[in-house]
């Protein structure tokens, strides 16, 4: 018997469609895709079970005929490519045919259309790989979607799907990106019985932002526009605002929502020395450059792309940004072109001092201390190092201790005994502290309500997108509370359950630990070099970043050619 086989065509398909569908994510993503290439001015999205049992995408845009929409599901249909040029320049998102096969290969589909053209629409019922049903129906110009029972067919991948939250969780986060790249469409999420969200359609980006982030983020952005060689338009941190993490750091090429590193380093670079240490930018971006210049095809969701001349678009975005962050701050400069940048960084290379540095070492554990250290030599504080580090010494060597890390350690073990003992000490806010929360932190918040009062914050929805912090930390004033209380919503979001603990604590320690430029006294350095070394780890901060190096003897005395006596 032979060992090698060809797969039969029903199992084949069900493996293709499973590389194109993974979860109730990948069918939503797929559908409004379709919707947006159809030229949809509304986008309706239904789910049950966070997408397992039931999706429904109905859209208002051009509907097919009774002929495109039987070939549709057939593999390898599609309206937008014609010839291997087409390949490089694709201006669309997706469209019907390309989706279609792959998630009625593993679900029960019903697909209802019109085109405008005759009296009647079209019903096409599916089940996997059979047609059940082809037959007219009343139906408006556009097009529905509804997927039941996803991976029906396929139980081994059902078990490999999330929680309906966590489900539903992946969903939202999408949908509020494309929401934010089609401002001019209205686009509603109902899951089960309730709407998630309903945004109308409005003419700018800046409309589209306060509606799903509201007032008080909008205020904390400043606009970009800028052209070059493309066009760079969208929203960014106005200094010195800023977020303990990049995961609003959002990039859109051509209206296509990506990820990418080239992106992401232009942005943080631009606010260098801008922002305070351990905070980034907030940032929403939209690039337009030529169709021809963009690969979309690199990634088999289109999550990414690829760019002919990256180090032009790096260029761009950084000089981009500095300009607006230059006029924010009422600096007037003559922005350099790309070809005078080139020159300046080579000119600054040609001229750059070489340095010899002694090899330091990250310290990883306690085995870079002697025994005789933790008994009773911990390293003497000697300075600190440009309000950010404090210099510490002993037999072993020079230690650079970072006095954030220091401190967030200090702090985490202090307040896991507290959350031990069930004795968080709260402030009662005579004023409430108001805001407005995406759905994506609506949902968060909803799944950690109580763990969350555990800790001393106690929320109250006051109707709409508006919540009140009626009661906080008492470690806290009130917008230290408030802020501090959206980077708990982040951290956690996307977090297993036994894990949510710890990063909450680990925020709290971060929020309120002493800052990096914050200048500290002698007896400050010493009680935070002496509590330091009591803590169970004091090498990594609860983040996992090094709190010190060390420049051993050793080094010292070779560096400087003094043998050791």
């Amino acid at each position: 018997m032979n060992k090698i086989i060809l797969l039969p065509p029903e199992i084949s398909q069900k493996i293709a469609a499973g590389e194109v569908i993974e979860r109730p994510f990948s069918v939503v993503k797929e559908l409004v895709e379709n919707s947006l290439d159809a030229g949809a001015r509304e986008v309706k999205v239904e789910l049950g079970g966070g997408g397992k049992s039931l999706i429904r995408v109905v859209d208002d845009g051009q509907g097919m005929s009774r002929e495109d929409a039987v070939v549709c599901f057939e593999r390898h249909s599609t309206s937008k490519i014609s010839s291997e040029e087409d390949l490089a320049q694709i201006m669309t998102l997706g469209f019907r045919g390309e989706a279609l096969p792959s998630i009625s290969a593993v679900s029960r589909v019903t697909l209802k259309t019109y085109g405008g053209k005759g009296n009647r629409g079209t019903i096409i019922e599916r089940e996997g790989e059979k047609t059940l049903q082809v037959s007219d129906t009343a139906f408006p110009e556009g097009t529905s979607v509804e997927v039941k029972d996803l991976f029906f067919n396929l139980p081994a991948r059902q078990k490999f799907l999330h929680s309906d939250r966590a489900e539903l969780g992946m969903i939202v986060k999408y949908l509020s990106l494309v929401v934010l790249a089609f401002p001019e469409v209205r686009f509603s999420l109902i899951h089960g019985k309730r709407a998630t969200f309903n945004y109308p359609p409005v003419k700018t980006l800046r409309e589209r932002l306060f509606q799903i982030y509201g007032k008080s983020v909008l205020e904390q952005l400043m606009e970009v526009d800028y052209r070059e060689i493309f066009h760079l338009y969208g929203y960014a941190s106005r200094p010195p605002h800023g977020r303990s993490d990049r995961r609003r750091q959002l990039f859109f090429v051509n209206r296509r929502p990506v990820r990418d590193k080239i992106l992401q380093a232009a942005l943080n670079q631009a606010y260098r020395g801008v922002l305070e240490k351990d905070l980034f930018a907030e940032a929403f971006l939209f690039l337009y450059p030529p169709y021809s210049e963009v690969d979309v095809n690199v990634h088999p969701a289109k999550a990414e792309v690829r760019f002919k001349n990256s180090q032009l678009v790096y260029q761009q975005i950084l000089r981009g940004i500095q300009k607006e962050i230059g006029e924010e701050r009422g600096i007037k400069e003559v922005y350099p072109s790309s070809e005078q940048m080139n020159e300046r960084t080579r000119l600054q290379e040609s001229r750059a001092p070489v340095f010899k540095t002694p090899k330091e070492e990250s310290l990883t554990g306690e085995e870079l201390f002697k025994p005789s250290l933790k008994d009773e030599a911990h390293p003497r504080t000697l300075a600190q190092y440009l309000y950010t580090y404090i210099l510490a010494s002993n037999e072993e060597g020079l230690f650079i201790i970072d006095q954030h890390n220091a401190h967030e350690r200090i702090l985490y073990e202090q307040y896991q005994e507290i959350d031990a003992q069930k004795k968080w000490p709260v402030k009662i806010s005579l004023l409430p502290v108001l805001f407005d929360l995406s759905p994506s932190q609506e949902l968060t918040l909803e799944s950690n309500q109580a763990l969350l009062k555990e800790l001393g914050f106690r929320v109250e929805a006051m109707g709409g997108k508006s919540y009140a912090l009626k009661e906080f930390p008492d470690i806290f004033d009130s917008e230290e509370a408030k802020d501090s209380f959206f980077s708990l919503l982040d951290e956690i979001k996307d977090e297993k359950i036994e894990n949510k603990r710890i990063k909450l604590l680990a925020t709290l320690a971060c929020k309120t630990a002493i800052k990096a430029g914050e200048a500290l006294s002698s007896e400050k350095m010493n009680y935070l070099v002496e509590e330091l070394f009591k803590t169970s780890n004091f090498s990594l901060c609860p983040h996992g970043r090094p709190i010190m190096i060390k420049v051993g003897r050793k080094e010292i005395e070779k560096g400087l050619k003094r043998p050791r006596n």
